[in-house]
């Protein structure tokens, strides 16, 4: 098809802005937030004693373990048959049902509760390796950059549009006619609830005008799936830069992922945060962050995209020593904290996704090639949410868990430093 199409990338940027609402008041927000306040602070599973949060943490690495295991196999068998539209509609249905399923966790069905938020997140995690892999067909190299930080951008205005009116159903419960939090759980589970439709609604718009059916490769079946893959990996064997990115990635997207992933767990349980003062601090990461998404692809188009990724990674890596310093019930420190932070999640972000299709072939299918992007992401969520999780649990505080992930963040700029950077120059350079 015509790169470049006008509908076609707004189209594309819309499922950003239908799923990051999941994402955020989900997975960062609510969720954690809900789950860290009502379930019991220890509990037993399968005669082992938890810690609430360590057992949220082993769910989430487990949840992401299953799709690094699904999913390449499902997106080498849409690169073989044409049709990765059809895996992306199965993933956001899967995902929306698992979410709008938490409508009837309470806290005293953990183990429910924990289901419907693994099925939810596999869902989630399941579209983005289609959705991402559209970027290289409906766009020139050119386009990536600022397209990529378009999409996170739209991703951030409709996942804070949504968390305010989350926070407007706990702060101002009885405009709805709503109990108050502190008696019912019905203002969190209708929460839920507006996420999935949300999620599910507007997904129709680019599940309608992205690009169709593509011609198959190959016949379209289990066998094909495993061809392709292993297809990718010898060619992704034989290139530096590629070999070297994934690398630097997978090291720090283990920081990235796990802060996005347990801030709220960090908030509630270790500055003993309320729940506003928590949703408050996330809503005011999102905002900064749509500013920081552009702010690092305009970085990049004046540094190249290597350098403007060093310079994240610096303020990740400040951010984790200030927060292991911080001190209980001070909020205010808490919210500098998160504008240090929002300046770099969506920026960093972006600037991965845009980098890792700069680097790949841009002449064939990507959506295997994606897969390795995602499995390494995902992956790194595993490792990076079980190590955090372990700490927590063995030492019964989560503040050791963040000396782990500042290791992430400079050993990830060690790797880093060696790519080439050939085709990762500043735009005005090219």
């Amino acid at each position: 098809m015509e790169k470049n199409n006008k509908s076609v990338l707004t189209a594309w940027t819309m499922y950003d802005w239908a799923n990051s609402v999941y994402s955020l008041s989900i997975s960062s927000a609510i969720f954690p937030t809900f789950y860290e306040s009502f379930t019991p602070k220890h509990i037993e599973f399968m005669g082992y004693d938890f810690k609430n949060t360590a057992l949220y943490s082993y769910c989430l690495s487990l949840a992401f373990l299953i799709n690094v295991l699904l999913v390449p196999l499902l997106s080498g068998i849409s690169d073989a048959s044409g049709a990765k539209k059809p895996f992306m509609r199965f993933f956001v249905i899967l995902g929306s049902i698992g979410c709008s399923s938490l409508y009837f966790f309470n806290g005293d069905n953990y183990l429910f509760g924990l289901g419907c938020f693994m099925v939810a997140t596999l869902g989630w995690a399941g579209s983005l390796v289609f959705y991402n892999a559209f970027l290289p067909e409906i766009a020139t190299p050119d386009r990536f950059d600022r397209l990529s930080a378009r999409g996170f951008t739209m991703g951030y205005i409709g996942s804070v549009l949504m968390l305010i009116f989350n926070l407007l159903l706990l702060i101002k419960y009885d405009w709805f006619g709503l109990p108050s939090p502190k008696e019912s759980v019905l203002p969190f589970q209708i929460g839920f609830l507006t996420v999935g439709i949300w999620w599910l609604a507007w997904s129709f718009w680019p599940l309608i005008k992205l690009p169709g059916k593509l011609a198959p490769k190959s016949k379209s079946s289990i066998w094909s799936g495993y061809y392709e893959i292993r297809k990718v990996f010898a060619e992704v064997r034989t290139m530096k830069a590629v070999k070297i990115f994934l690398g630097a990635f997978f090291v720090y997207t283990m920081g990235v992922q796990t802060v996005i992933y347990v801030a709220a767990l960090f908030g509630k349980d270790v500055l003993l945060l309320k729940s506003e003062e928590m949703l408050t601090t996330i809503l005011l990461i999102q905002l900064i962050g749509i500013a920081g998404a552009y702010f690092f692809a305009f970085l990049a188009n004046r540094i190249g995209n290597k350098s403007a990724i060093f310079v994240s990674l610096i303020i990740w890596t400040i951010a984790c020593s200030l927060a292991f310093k911080l001190e209980p019930r001070h909020p205010g420190q808490f919210f500098a904290l998160a504008c240090l932070i929002g300046t770099v999640m969506g920026g960093i972000q972006s600037l991965s996704r845009a980098t890792y299709a700069k680097l790949i072939p841009g002449d064939r299918d990507n959506t295997s090639y994606f897969s390795f992007f995602e499995v390494t992401e995902k992956l790194g969520i595993v490792l990076g949410t079980f190590a955090w999780a372990a700490i927590d649990n063995i030492t019964g505080d989560m503040r050791n868990s963040i000396l782990s992930l500042m290791v992430f963040f400079i050993v990830g700029m060690g790797i880093l430093f060696f790519l080439p950077t050939d085709k990762l120059q500043p735009t005005e350079k090219q």
